[in-house]
């Protein structure tokens, strides 16, 4: 069973997307690479998916946002934020700039974007779509529309732990969360999938 290597030894995001990373692992990432750590796990995730790219998302203390357009005559700032801007227009990023704007919109005052909004995002640019706009990003976040679905990992640990539990095998453990935390953890150091299956409990024979 191949194990977690160090980041830096990581060649692409396809196979860093084969493993397990906590949120503080992350960051700890990006903050080791110049990337913006600030954010919810799907920012970090996102960021680090365009570090492979080649395109490094800069903490927001920089003026860099990522996704700039080359060509773009006006710098992200001086597009003028309304409800009918084009998400490409304004050169979208998660930023504090976009957060202050969709706190306004939502009379939220520590506003977070959600994991459905950072897919939304991400296939607004990959796809180059010039007519999505800062007010159908807005209706994504409230649930009126869908534009793309975040693959939810940071759900996996729950959905194992939930698992381990309902197996009657599991009943011989007097501390169940302490045994599915150390399975766990040689899980999601691993290529396996990161799902629990009854077999799974031979690796802690191993150890």
């Amino acid at each position: 069973m191949k194990k977690r290597p160090p980041f830096d030894e990581i060649k692409s995001f396809e196979e860093f997307s084969k493993y397990y990373w906590y949120r503080e692992e992350l960051q700890k990432i990006c903050r080791e690479h110049g990337i913006n750590a600030g954010g919810m796990k799907a920012e970090l995730n996102h960021n680090i998916e365009e570090y492979f790219k080649g395109n490094v998302i800069r903490p927001e203390k920089s003026s860099q946002c990522f996704g700039h357009f080359k060509n773009s005559p006006q710098s992200t700032d001086s597009v003028p934020l309304t409800l009918q801007t084009g998400l490409l227009e304004c050169n979208f990023c998660f930023s504090q700039r976009f957060r202050d704007f969709f706190s306004e919109q939502t009379g939220i005052k520590n506003f977070k974007f959600n994991v459905d909004m950072v897919a939304t995002v991400r296939k607004v640019k990959e796809t180059k779509d010039t007519s999505f706009t800062l007010g159908d990003l807005l209706d994504i976040y409230y649930g009126k529309t869908t534009y793309a679905k975040y693959d939810k990992v940071s759900l996996q640990w729950n959905k194992f732990v939930q698992d381990f539990c309902a197996d009657p095998a599991t009943e011989r453990f007097p501390n169940k969360l302490k045994t599915a935390a150390r399975l766990w953890k040689i899980v999601r150091e691993s290529t396996r999938e990161k799902v629990y299956k009854h077999d799974l409990l031979e690796l802690l024979n191993e150890k």
